[in-house]
């Protein structure tokens, strides 16, 4: 983001190539980052499982297949990994802010394809593949974490009513 004299700041944004929609994704907020909140980027790169079996998986077909081999569910902390009791306000379990835990095989695999920069169609082999509900989540997630707001009901539309997709309980982001 850049801060020019008083101005607020403003989201970077690349651009896709001319023509309706070309392959190439453009890309809204941190380039580096993901738009991931700072507790979650950190536990995913710091991760054994990130930094060891994810590293071995170079193409698109290889983080798919993990994906559906591996994935259970698509929060961000494995289950009972995060210590949030006895803090309060702020530091509560709330808006993701307190004590990390183990980072879910979801979020470490979601930051794995955004390593890849995926395509256009890449992306769109994930929100229609018909082998797991968790493959097409973890593309929706790709979109709402890279893509630009205003575009964010144009990929939606058409999904809204996939009855398979997986459910979230609860989420402390």
């Amino acid at each position: 983001m850049a801060n020019v004299g008083n101005q607020l700041p403003t989201q970077a944004v690349s651009k896709p190539p001319s023509g309706k929609h070309g392959n190439v994704l453009p890309l809204w907020g941190n380039e580096k980052t993901m738009n991931l909140n700072p507790m979650i980027l950190t536990n995913v790169l710091s991760s054994p499982y990130f930094k060891v079996q994810l590293y071995e998986l170079k193409t698109y077909h290889e983080v798919v297949d993990e994906i559906y081999f591996k994935v259970t569910h698509i929060e961000p902390w494995e289950k009972g990994s995060r210590k949030t009791a006895g803090q309060t306000g702020m530091c509560g379990g709330v808006r993701g802010v307190g004590t990390g835990g183990i980072v879910s095989t979801a979020f470490c695999l979601l930051y794995k394809l955004f390593t890849l920069k995926l395509t256009r169609k890449q992306l769109m082999g994930l929100i229609t593949h018909t082998d797991s509900p968790y493959i097409r989540a973890l593309g929706f997630m790709y979109i709402r974490y890279t893509q630009p707001p205003t575009d964010l009901l144009d990929w939606y539309d058409g999904f809204l009513d996939d009855e398979e997709m997986p459910i979230v309980q609860q989420v402390n982001w």
